[in-house]
């Protein structure tokens, strides 16, 4: 009983148990009735409350929840959404998975969202090979490299601003390389676990992904997924452009493709790798399926098949 509750009280020849309400609620109506057959037709709706934090979003946690995290940074950034959140530490590369329980219970909202992501050079950087942590240390992750790096954001090369922070994409950047990040120095970002941090603590630049020519991308990619057939014409440019990260996510992120069907794409002509995009993430030809439809098997325009 304690393991799921809020709090708990201890009261005259009693305890008292707190829990939090559900975050779904059910509702049904009926929609017809046979009384020959006995038959009822309901219509059940469900509303549920779904964890306002996605992929690439910044969130700060509780000091009480990062400390049973294994005490790591309370500033973190959400590198996957599945059943549960996963986390990552910038500044000590800690990783931590959050579920639903735990969320309600110690809930974080996300500071920054995708569009504000800023393009940054990286002007210099330093790879961290001893970094050590503290006892009750959590996991640590062994797909990432922490790197310090001193950044410039594209907008503002005519100036001498810049940025230092750590990061844990070691192992992608390179100096001149350009990466998304948010701004923490020059933005106003009302959160109430931030506001009661040390200034020292939080960073000035929170970077998120390398950033690739996104032309080159989709002319280098020779994959599509199966979709329903749609006017593109009339489709907006904002989901245009969900659509096309979606694709970049599928790239990125080999975890996630292995939950969809990815097939050649034979209407694409082969283009010659840019050398300017060397180490951009792509998929290899063994991931890929071939595109199987029913012309292939009965010939022309869907013949009927020949039978003895």
């Amino acid at each position: 009983l304690h393991l799921n509750a809020l709090n708990i009280k201890e009261i005259h020849e009693g305890i008292d148990f707190y829990y939090g309400s559900k975050q779904c609620k059910t509702s049904q109506r009926l929609i017809s009735h046979d009384i020959h057959s006995n038959t009822y037709n309901y219509k059940s709706t469900f509303s549920v409350e779904i964890v306002p934090v996605c992929k690439d979003n910044v969130v700060c946690l509780s000091p009480w929840l990062a400390q049973s995290l294994g005490n790591m940074g309370q500033v973190c950034v959400c590198v996957r959404v599945t059943s549960t959140i996963h986390l990552i530490d910038p500044r000590t590369l800690q990783i931590a998975e959050v579920d639903g329980n735990t969320y309600w219970r110690y809930p974080f909202s996300s500071l920054c969202n995708p569009r504000q992501l800023e393009e940054f050079i990286v002007m210099d950087m330093d790879i961290i090979r001893d970094q050590k942590l503290g006892a009750g240390a959590g996991v640590r992750s062994n797909k990432h490299t922490l790197a310090e790096v001193w950044v410039q954001k594209t907008s503002e090369m005519d100036t001498s601003q810049q940025y230092h922070c750590r990061t844990f994409l070691g192992h992608l950047l390179n100096i001149g390389d350009l990466v998304l990040g948010y701004d923490f120095a020059n933005s106003n970002i009302n959160d109430e676990f931030l506001n009661k941090m040390n200034p020292q603590h939080v960073p000035d630049v929170v970077l998120i992904k390398k950033s690739y020519d996104r032309s080159r991308k989709v002319r280098r990619r020779n994959w599509k997924l199966q979709e329903m057939s749609r006017d593109r014409e009339g489709t907006d440019t904002n989901d245009e452009r969900q659509y096309q990260d979606f694709l970049e996510d599928l790239e990125e992120d080999e975890a996630l493709r292995r939950n969809g069907n990815i097939y050649r794409d034979a209407a694409k002509i082969p283009v010659e790798s840019d050398t300017d995009d060397e180490g951009a993430p792509c998929i290899s030809l063994v991931e890929m399926l071939e595109e199987l439809s029913l012309s292939d098997a009965t010939g022309g325009e869907g013949d009927g098949m020949m039978t003895d």
